[in-house]
């Protein structure tokens, strides 16, 4: 399974396992949906999102992208707004353990979690998207917009930089950075800080405090949303992942 979830006593801790960056591809999507669809029903008291290998998630599958119809995206557009919606709206403490690169959708999965600590070292954190040439889902700027100060909201969106996890700290990305071999325990710790707090009482403060971004998403998200599906389908997008393709990997076929 793309989505690996484990006991730690009260703590569930959820692995992103799609070798050899996590990239999200539909199926893994959909297990990011309905993983936590399950964790709502079951006993644990808190979660923590983390990834295998040396990548927290390195965003969507863009050679999926562009191999794919009209169809698949049309498909995984919704699928990566379920993902981002069971995580948000996930009503108990999320905490995430970001091991390596965290981009664009992984730099997403990342920010709607409650707490976010990140592995000291070479991996970066950052939104991608426009660098791309991809339009943001609803609930992935919303999700951005609800998490990073709005002094550097723009700068994130539009010049779509990669940071370090010192630098994430400064943008509001990251909350904390620790050792690599201190990422795991520091975030059990504070996952079971958070399960401390009465369920009802936590559940209660997160609604509200998420509320704003829900409202606007609500509102605008369906209509936005098309017009996402639209403009990843246009040619200019799909050659415009390719170029990013190239540039980045010397090919834009697998």
């Amino acid at each position: 399974m793309p989505l690996r979830i484990e006991e730690h006593g009260d703590i569930a801790i959820a692995h992103l396992d799609r070798p050899p960056v996590n990239a999200l591809d539909r199926e893994l999507l959909q297990a990011i949906g309905d993983g936590f669809k399950e964790l709502e029903k079951s006993d644990a008291k808190a979660v923590v999102l983390t990834g295998e290998g040396s990548s927290f998630c390195a965003g969507a599958d863009l050679f999926a992208v562009i191999e794919g119809s009209t169809e698949y995206i049309e498909g995984t557009v919704p699928a990566l707004t379920d993902a981002f919606r069971s995580l948000f709206e996930f009503p108990r403490p999320v905490v995430a353990a970001v091991n390596g690169h965290a981009i664009a959708g992984g730099a997403v999965l990342t920010c709607e979690c409650d707490y976010r600590i990140m592995a000291a070292g070479s991996g970066k954190i950052g939104i991608s998207e426009l660098k791309v040439g991809v339009p943001f889902p609803t609930y992935a700027i919303e999700i951005m917009r609800f998490a990073v100060a709005p002094h550097h909201f723009q700068e994130l969106v539009y010049l779509a930089r990669a940071y370090s996890p010192d630098d994430a700290v400064t943008m509001g990305m990251i909350d904390e950075v620790v050792e690599p071999e201190e990422l795991m325990g520091r975030a059990i710790e504070v996952a079971e800080r958070l399960a401390r707090i009465p369920a009802a009482t936590f559940e209660a403060m997160k609604t509200i405090i998420r509320q704003p971004a829900l409202d606007r998403i609500a509102r605008y998200g369906e209509e936005h949303d098309a017009k996402a599906r639209k403009g990843w389908a246009s040619d200019e997008v799909q050659e415009s992942i390719k170029d990013f393709l190239v540039t980045t990997f010397g090919t834009s076929e697998r």
